[in-house]
């Protein structure tokens, strides 16, 4: 991916950032960021990647009553946007609802480093290891998984699923300091 094209998903990113960003402090600083770069941008190769990013299902474009265009980023293209964040990625541990993540591989042995990588990119996370491939958080994290799936190129060798109840919970809490 170019340099235009990444600035522009990082760009869409930053508006979804100011979004959720209550500090009027850290919207401050977005904003100034997100000024700096888009100065250096030129307009005519703006327009040319917005088309690209949308021919490539990275950006959905929504026409406003005023005539003016919204642009939001698809799961892909979050997926995209989660690359450049790859090693700060972290998974939010919100109020638990109840609910146990699991992460389920059987990745071949013709694959080790990968698999490895993978596995120790799961404890990284806050992954708690049931067993050699069997992984379990309680927060919720689908899209950061997906995106590791994709990332190593694991789709056909990991499950991921969400379970109501397991028989060892009450040493997970612990664990999880949920109680």
């Amino acid at each position: 991916m170019n340099a235009l094209k990444e600035k522009l998903l990082l760009s869409i990113l930053a508006g979804v950032s100011f979004g959720f960003s209550y500090s009027p402090r850290r919207q401050f600083r977005i904003l100034k960021e997100f000024s700096k770069e888009w100065r250096k941008i030129d307009e005519k190769a703006l327009k040319r990647k917005i088309w690209e990013l949308y021919r490539s299902h990275l950006i959905e474009a929504k026409e406003n009553p005023d005539g003016s265009f919204s642009f939001t980023l698809t799961s892909e293209g979050k997926l995209k946007v989660l690359t450049y964040h790859f090693q700060e990625m972290k998974i939010k541990q919100k109020n638990w609802d109840g609910k146990w993540r699991l992460v389920i591989f059987d990745i071949p042995e013709k694959l080790k480093v990968t698999r490895n990588a993978f596995r120790e990119k799961l404890k990284e996370l806050g992954f708690y290891e049931l067993q050699k491939s069997v992984f379990v958080i309680p927060y919720p994290c689908e899209d950061e998984i997906n995106f590791l799936i994709e990332f190593f190129n694991l789709r056909k060798f990991v499950r991921f699923g969400i379970l109501a109840n397991i028989d060892n919970e009450l040493h997970l809490k612990k664990i999880f300091h949920l109680i």
